[in-house]
């Protein structure tokens, strides 16, 4: 963070200051030597996978990014949050590796003889709390790439560690002389692991089941549409479910910030008032910025804000019952009717109770010509999903009564 502190009086006078032209970003690249170490273990993997992540990318990296895998014979993993550097109908794409991993994508991720990380940090969040990747010598064979020199071996000490910026990394393995392995069957059943996962829900409780309305979404916006969320739990269905087919087409924070969404989406609009512009966010995520709504007013940025309301911070209340199972404590929420509060803005707005209620509602949110806002009342049990909040509580009281109880002193 940082903070400038000016005087006032330097903001009213005025002072000559000399043109100065912005300076050229630097950006580190990968040596020959760095290429032909990649090149020898690439050749002697038998189920190699890449991970991406991180910052750095543009459009021309990910289509750099597709080349490559394609040239190698690679299936890729998205970091958390970093859905978007490969179009998710590519065969070569085989899912998200950050919080809610298919279990059978994450024992992929054991089993990889060889990883290409490529801009991911690989934090907390996209190892499962580093269990899937062991610190700090991982049993894979670890190639790091990363455009700060400080990531690489501050948690995992790499096989190859190559600081590179994503651009110059990539334009430089795409001219590289491709040798792919047979790793077609690798990538095949991930790829169907991936389908099986991302195309299926299961039953949850309430009359409102997200994932099959984010199924719905996936098939009717197009493939530049921008979805935008904060954090919470309710972005665990878009996570899953979506299929993000373009480079920033996911705007969502990795810091965990909530009420990132809603501003973020009036910003995407505005910068690109051709592409739809959609945000997910929580009742208690969308309450940290809502009044932006306003902005979207008076900009007349066309968004659609889907709020997920199930009248607490889901999260937080996940983790309680996790960890301390019948002790809530504030994370109960006293919430306003959020269509009405979008329509006393002047916008459009619309509730919905039930899953097949969701398709009209949006389309009616689409056909207003302007901003609009869909309150999606979910059932507090539906916390994820796989999990209802009530099997959380009674894993947790399970997992309480078996462990063995500490005799006291005295």
């Amino acid at each position: 963070p940082v903070v400038l502190a000016l005087p006032e009086d330097m903001l009213r006078e005025l002072a000559d200051a000399p043109d100065v032209k912005p300076a050229a970003p630097i950006e580190p690249a990968p040596s020959l030597n760095d290429l032909e170490r990649m090149e020898a273990m690439l050749l002697e993997a038998k189920r190699p996978m890449v991970i991406v992540g991180g910052g750095g990318w543009d459009a021309e990296a990910c289509a750099d990014l597709q080349r490559f895998a394609e040239a190698w014979n690679l299936p890729v993993g998205a970091s958390f949050r970093a859905q978007d550097r490969l179009n998710n109908d590519h065969p070569n794409y085989i899912g998200d590796i950050g919080i809610g991993i298919n279990p059978k994508l994450a024992e992929r991720v054991r089993e990889a003889d060889v990883i290409v990380a490529l801009g991911a940090r690989l934090g907390e969040m996209t190892t499962s709390n580093y269990t899937l990747i062991e610190p700090p010598e991982p049993k894979q064979t670890l190639i790091h790439i990363h455009p700060g020199a400080e990531e690489l071996g501050r948690v995992y000490r790499p096989t190859l560690g190559i600081n590179a910026g994503m651009k110059t990394f990539l334009k430089a393995a795409t001219a590289m002389n491709a040798r792919p392995g047979d790793h077609a069957g690798w990538i095949k059943s991930a790829r169907t692991e991936y389908e099986d996962w991302n195309n299926h829900t299961a039953p949850v409780p309430g009359d409102v089941h997200m994932g099959n309305i984010v199924l719905w979404l996936r098939e009717k916006l197009a493939p530049d549409a921008f979805i935008c969320n904060g954090a919470g739990n309710f972005s665990s269905w878009f996570h899953r479910f979506y299929r993000y087919r373009g480079y920033r087409t996911q705007l969502a924070p990795t810091s965990g910030s909530m009420g990132y969404g809603a501003p973020a989406c009036i910003a995407a609009k505005i910068a690109f008032p051709d592409r739809e512009a959609i945000a997910v966010a929580g009742d208690g995520d969308f309450l940290m910025h809502g009044q932006e709504f306003a902005t979207a007013m008076h900009y007349k940025a066309n968004i659609i804000i889907i709020v997920v309301n199930n009248g607490m911070y889901g999260t937080i209340r996940m983790h309680q019952e996790r960890e301390y199972p019948d002790r809530i404590s504030g994370t109960q929420l006293s919430n306003p009717d959020f269509a009405a509060l979008a329509r006393s803005y002047g916008g459009h707005g619309e509730t919905v109770e039930r899953t097949e209620d969701f398709a009209a509602a949006f389309e009616r949110a689409r056909q207003s010509g302007k901003p609009a806002l869909i309150e999606v009342k979910v059932d507090p049990e539906a916390i994820t999903p796989t999990m209802s909040l009530s099997a959380i509580r009674h894993q947790a009281r399970v997992m309480a009564q078996a462990k063995p109880k500490t005799k006291k002193n005295g």
